[in-house]
């Protein structure tokens, strides 16, 4: 008898833990806005600290 009483008491936990879908989070709650830098053409030369970021190299990708 009182392995059926912690059965349903372990379900009922389990109903109120996982009975429902989380709340809904809109898309405007997820996305982030930010000011983009100013436009300085002195400012977009070649820049070696900073070239990693826009690199790509499918031999590099594979592991070639």
């Amino acid at each position: 008898m009182e392995s059926s009483s912690t059965k349903d008491s372990a379900s009922a936990a389990r109903q109120a833990r996982f009975g429902s879908l989380p709340e809904r989070i809109r898309f405007e709650d997820m996305v982030i806005e930010q000011r983009v830098g100013s436009n300085d053409p002195a400012g977009d030369g070649y820049s070696p600290e900073k070239s990693w970021i826009s690199y790509s190299c499918l031999a590099l990708d594979l592991g070639l």
